[in-house]
Parts: C-alpha cells; sequence; structure tokens
C-alpha cells in the first residue's frame, strides 16, 4: 500500500462534499424549488387525502355516513340546548335558524377538523416521514384537502336542510365556490402552522381541542354575533366578526339562506375573506417550510 498523501488530504469535510457535488441529506431547499417539488407530489397529496378519508370510518357499520352524521348530531345538540333552552336564535324565525345553525356547525366543523388533522399531521406519521424523502408539506395539506372532501359529502345535508326550511337554489348559491377555495386556503394555511408546532410539542395535539371549541362559541356558530352582543360596547361584536372562522360562516350562510342578508356581514367582508386566506396560507407554507429540515429528527 503506498504511503503517497492523498489530493483530498488536509480538506475539510465541508469542502469534500462540495467538490464532490454531494449535499446535506434531508437539507431544506429553496422555496422556488420547494413548491416544484409540492407540484410534483400533487398526485400523492391527492390519492393520501383520499385514501385516509376511505379509512376513516373503515370500522364503523355505518361507514362514510358519519361524515354527515357526526356534524349533524352536533347540530342538533346545540339547537336543543341554545336554540331551544337559551333561546340564542332571537330575533330569526325557525326557517332561518335551523339553516344558520346546521351551516354554521358544518364549516367550522371544517376549519377545526383541519387544525386537528395539522396537528397530527407530522408527529402521527413519523414512521412515513422518516423513511421516505418527499416535501413535508404535503401531508398537512393532504389532510386539509381530506378535510375539504369531507365537507363537500357533507353539503349534501347542508342543502337538503336549507330547502327544507325555504331556502331553494338560486344565484347566490354559486358563491359558496369561492368560499370554500378561501375557507380551504385559510385551512391549509392553519394545518401548516399547527403541523410545524405540533412536530416539536406533540402534547399541542391535547390542548387543542379546548382552544377549538373556545374558538367555536366565539365565532358565532350558534347565534348571531351582533344580535347576542347588542347590549355590549360594539368593538367587542366587531372584533369577533371581523374572525376569520365567523367570516367564512356568515359569507356561506348569506350564499346559502335567503334570510341571511347582507346587513348581517361585516363591511368589505370579501376584501377580509381574501385578506385572511392570503396571509395565512402564504404565511403558513413559509413557516412550515422553514422546519422542513427538522421534520422527524429527534
Amino acid at each position: 500500500m503506498s504511503d503517497r498523501p492523498s489530493p483530498d488530504d488536509g480538506i475539510s469535510a465541508a469542502e469534500l462534499a462540495a467538490k464532490y457535488g454531494l449535499s446535506v441529506s434531508g437539507a431544506r431547499p429553496g422555496l422556488a424549488e420547494y413548491v416544484r417539488q409540492m407540484w410534483g407530489r400533487r398526485h400523492f397529496i391527492l390519492a393520501f387525502s383520499q385514501a385516509k378519508l376511505t379509512a376513516q370510518y373503515s370500522q364503523a357499520k355505518l361507514g362514510q355516513l358519519w361524515q354527515v352524521a357526526t356534524p349533524l348530531l352536533n347540530a342538533l345538540v346545540y339547537f336543543l340546548i341554545f336554540g331551544l333552552i337559551l333561546d340564542a336564535d332571537r330575533g330569526m324565525s325557525r326557517e332561518v335558524y335551523i339553516p344558520f345553525l346546521v351551516t354554521g356547525v358544518f364549516v367550522f366543523t371544517f376549519t377545526q377538523s383541519s387544525v386537528m388533522a395539522g396537528v397530527r399531521a407530522i408527529s402521527g406519521n413519523l414512521g412515513l416521514v422518516r423513511a421516505l424523502h418527499f416535501p413535508r408539506a404535503s401531508l398537512p395539506i393532504s389532510f386539509a384537502l381530506q378535510q375539504l372532501q369531507q365537507l363537500l359529502f357533507s353539503m349534501i345535508v347542508m342543502f337538503a336542510v336549507a330547502i327544507g326550511f325555504g331556502s331553494y337554489p338560486s344565484l347566490s348559491w354559486l358563491l359558496i365556490l369561492p368560499v370554500l377555495a378561501l375557507q380551504f386556503c385559510f385551512n391549509t394555511g392553519l394545518a401548516l402552522v399547527f403541523a410545524r408546532m405540533g412536530a416539536k410539542t406533540p402534547d399541542l395535539a391535547q390542548l387543542m381541542p379546548f382552544v377549538m371549541r373556545t374558538w367555536m362559541y366565539a365565532s358565532g356558530v350558534m347565534f348571531s354575533i351582533p344580535v347576542m352582543l347588542a347590549d355590549h360596547p360594539r368593538w367587542i361584536a366587531d372584533i369577533l366578526q371581523w374572525n376569520p372562522a365567523a367570516i367564512y360562516m356568515d359569507l356561506m350562510r348569506f350564499a346559502l339562506i335567503d334570510g341571511y342578508g347582507s346587513e348581517n356581514l361585516p363591511p368589505h367582508v370579501w376584501a377580509v375573506a381574501g385578506g385572511w386566506a392570503a396571509l395565512v396560507a402564504l404565511g403558513g407554507f413559509v413557516y412550515f417550510w422553514k422546519a422542513e429540515e427538522r421534520y422527524g429528527r429527534g
């Protein structure tokens, strides 16, 4: 064996890697490259969301009917408590209040489920994260897409309730499409934010149900915020109405329910809905991407 020194002797590991074109395993790509990789995994994202949706209720006898039954039963419970006992339907007829309540429950459940799925997107799929190389944002985006598909399936019930109480299909129903698109972008951003937080702190999944329940009560799912807070300072109602969950619920109600007019909406509501969607979706994506190389480690 020759003792002649190698030309690579005395070169640091970093310099050697640069010389031979090697890169750090799992290193975070640039943002533009990351987006390109995400687009390349679009078929995986869709297939993964559909597989998760199919498997969600595979052990239950009623199967995917629970996608509709669960929020509908929640709406029934809230109607018994808030509509009948606490008289939260003040100022609304039953023909308006029941579709108002059902729409609120289904639309808020969309956001709630997206957040809860996002919290566990990384920590609940560590085997997949550690075994395969792919953009980790695929997971929370796929889970948000799963919740969108579940809502679309459940909207059959929303339509039936609206029609059953006198709100028949009209041109305003076309507004449902942009509302869903904006809320999906917002929910996806939230799922990305909480996926990063949940990857670092798995116990966050135990705390989030309490956070989401508080958010639900503050968003007017069961009552009209301006009517219920008429005896309080106006700024309180304004703050609650401007929160994104309330914005998307009210826009969906406005599109779907004949007796729920524009007077129930805050000013510039579409601009605010678009602003929330853009801010949270883009901010959430960048926030998640910045920790890309840390997911599944430690």
